[in-house]
């Protein structure tokens, strides 16, 4: 196979073909990412099955995204993937490896030493591990230079973070054709500097999450409440700028204004809160019961629906909002 640095260099970078190891829920996602862009994508579960779920689910993804004006056509993306539950016949000719299987690192040791018998010595081997860091199941490869983390947000055709965490042996070849690769993929790639579990994204959202359940757990507010401190507070001004730039747009002169006027409040309230783990079986009971008050069992799956179709919504209003900025800056230049 053609080395993928040469690849990157020499072609367009959507000749790279993309293999898929794994037909979940995540695996499936990541074909659609990439065939949407038009990458040539190769999905491999060892159940052939799940190959045959994962065409279906996939298509039935695919028209909800062109009702919503998000992919042009249906037949064309589905066109860009193949199923395969021979690993060897399945990684032939890839140059990207997906790797969306189970969350524990015995397991993807076992995977990556396989996927190492067959595919080519520079091929990429990303993970989309929540968690784990890469080290962790690959410094005992022959060329762990080659791995990394890409995790994404699910599901990653309408939410397009994905964070890039190198390993300490990752080469930058990898980490900067990973990055290329991904932004030709339509997502929105972040690079975490150095390994650390949870990475970014799960640190943050695990923090929120703590503070939740202890607010919860202590009677300050109700799981309703909570969820629309969130949903008409906090999440609006997130949607479409971060934490530092909402502090920063939140003082007449600045961040550093901001701090001065507010970090002894926050650093108080950091101090307030304890070590113990807010994931208390009472306290997960309690939210159960009230959750379920909310939303009966029975309607998740309908609600798994409405919820992805308010993201593809907001994708295609942000599309639209990233449209417009790009035509302003163009007028005002000239």
């Amino acid at each position: 196979m053609q080395s993928v640095t040469q690849n990157s260099r020499a072609e367009p970078i959507l000749s790279i073909i993309i293999g898929v190891v794994g037909a979940g829920l995540i695996g499936r996602a990541w074909a659609i990412v990439f065939a949407r862009a038009g990458f040539s994508v190769s999905v491999y579960d060892v159940n052939a099955a799940a190959l045959e779920s994962a065409g279906k689910a996939i298509r039935h993804s695919l028209i909800d995204l062109q009702q919503a004006g998000l992919v042009a056509g249906v037949d064309q993306v589905m066109a860009h993937i193949r199923f395969d539950a021979d690993l060897a016949s399945a990684m032939r000719g890839v140059g990207f490896v997906q790797e969306c299987g189970p969350e524990n690192v015995e397991g993807k040791k076992a995977i990556y030493c396989e996927l190492e018998t067959v595919v080519a010595d520079d091929t990429i081997l990303a993970s989309s591990t929540s968690g784990i860091v890469a080290s962790l199941f690959s410094d005992h490869l022959r060329h762990p230079e080659r791995c990394l983390v890409a995790h994404p947000v699910n599901p990653p055709y309408l939410i397009p973070l994905v964070e890039i965490v190198p390993t300490p042996q990752t080469s930058e070849a990898a980490t900067a054709i990973t990055l290329q690769l991904m932004e030709a993929a339509q997502q929105a790639p972040i690079l975490v500097r150095k390994e650390i579990e949870g990475f970014v994204l799960n640190r943050l959202q695990g923090a929120l999450l703590n503070e939740a359940l202890r607010l919860f757990r202590d009677g300050y507010v109700s799981a309703e409440d909570l969820d629309k401190t969130i949903k008409y507070g906090l999440g609006l001004r997130w949607s479409f700028m971060g934490p530092f730039e909402t502090i920063d747009l939140n003082a007449p002169a600045g961040v550093v204004d901001y701090a001065n006027r507010y970090s002894s409040l926050y650093h108080q309230v950091d101090q307030q809160r304890g070590s113990d783990n807010p994931w208390d079986e009472s306290t997960l009971k309690a939210l159960g019961e009230e959750r379920r008050a909310l939303l009966p069992s029975k309607e998740l799956a309908a609600r798994h629906e409405w919820r992805d179709h308010r993201l593809m919504a907001l994708m295609a209003h942000q599309r639209s909002m990233t449209e417009q900025e790009a035509c302003d800056t163009t007028i005002r230049r000239h």
